[in-house]
């Protein structure tokens, strides 16, 4: 056989080839071995510098027209193919507009932030404003203003996070330049009086920070809400009807308001209250261990002295004051039995509401 029918069989043999491949992978793998720098056809023009000088032309003008054909059907097939592949690509990529779309988890705000506005708004709606402090804050504020003694269990390092002890001691501290996290945003109250004469109707809500161990009814930071009122003529009963119209925004008009009498040594008297139980109706269950009532936060009148570290007139003017820790009345109203959810991250909790 001589070089110019190897050549022919050789463009028949591709070119069956290149047709019979079934897609681009196989039509590459096709080209490489016929027109590739070690293929078939480069294989038989090697053997060109063996033939007569007289030869030589015409065998290099098959050549020539072998390889214009099989590249120009190498060119025709990968349009082809490429043309094919692009229908697949759309028909797997297809999107059918009539089905339902994928659901989607938009961010939003905490249960605990969603519960703060929530009271925010009870309270604004009565003509409270917002009132802010530090949470990094003296030990005059956080406790001496407050009434509370040099010996008060609370000042103790073992109960309250220092953050500058300058008694030296290292186990209590109850000078008044000592810095610390804020145990209550009482300070708050006491730092709108020193600016601010009466009337004063004001709501401090913030973190606060306490030595407690997690547990499901304790966290070392949680989320209090204080409020303040100071006014000539101010009574318990102003304060009894305040907390009763509270309770009823936030778990129903339904709930019943108790209050007990109680110790804080900024208030005097003082009181806790309770709500009857949701899940009872006040006659005793489980959940409020056969008592029928739930305490939600404390409360009472403004202790004169409290009055006499910031310079208002406690025979003119008196007032009351309250306290609640957000995560608590979150807990109450939507049952949740560990407080430790609010803070674990756990999306199937968070996304419940």
């Amino acid at each position: 056989m001589t070089i110019v029918d190897e050549l022919r069989a050789l463009q028949v043999e591709a070119l069956e080839a290149f047709g019979s491949a079934a897609d681009l992978a196989e039509l590459e793998y096709a080209r490489i071995a016929y027109l590739g720098k070690k293929g078939s056809l480069t294989a038989v023009l090697r053997g060109l510098g063996s033939l007569a000088p007289e030869e030589r032309p015409e065998v290099g003008k098959v050549s020539n027209e072998v390889r214009g054909a099989l590249e120009a059907a190498l060119a025709a097939r990968k349009n082809e193919l490429s043309g094919v592949a692009l229908a697949d690509r759309f028909a797997a990529e297809a999107v059918d507009v009539t089905l339902p779309g994928r659901p989607r988890f938009p961010g939003k705000r905490h249960l605990i932030s969603q519960v703060v506005d929530e009271i925010v708004r009870v309270f604004l709606g009565l003509g409270y404003k917002i009132a802010e402090g530090p949470e990094a804050e003296l030990d005059y504020y956080n406790f001496t203003a407050l009434n509370h003694p040099p010996e008060h269990p609370a000042r103790a390092a073992t109960d309250t996070f220092y953050l500058r002890d300058l008694s030296g001691d290292g186990a209590t501290a109850s000078g008044e330049s000592d810095v610390l996290l804020r145990t209550h945003t009482s300070p708050v109250q006491v730092r709108v009086m020193e600016r601010q004469q009466p009337p004063i109707f004001i709501l401090a809500p913030g973190k606060v920070y306490r030595r407690d161990v997690a547990d499901p009814s304790h966290l070392p930071q949680f989320t209090q809400i204080e409020g303040l009122v100071v006014d000539e003529g101010i009574t318990f009963g102003d304060l009894k009807g305040t907390l009763e119209h509270f309770v009823r925004e936030i778990f129903g008009p339904e709930r019943r308001v108790r209050l007990r009498p109680h110790f804080f040594p900024f208030t005097e008297p003082s009181a806790e209250v309770d709500v009857s139980c949701a899940m009872c109706g006040g006659s005793g269950c489980r959940s409020c261990s056969g008592e029928g009532w739930i305490e939600v936060l404390g409360s009472g009148m403004v202790d004169p002295n409290v009055f006499g570290y910031v310079g208002i007139d406690p025979e003119r003017y008196s007032g009351f004051a309250f306290g609640m820790g957000a995560e608590r009345i979150a807990a109450l109203k939507y049952g949740i039995p560990d407080l430790r959810l609010f803070v674990d991250g756990d999306m199937r909790f968070l996304r419940q509401f």
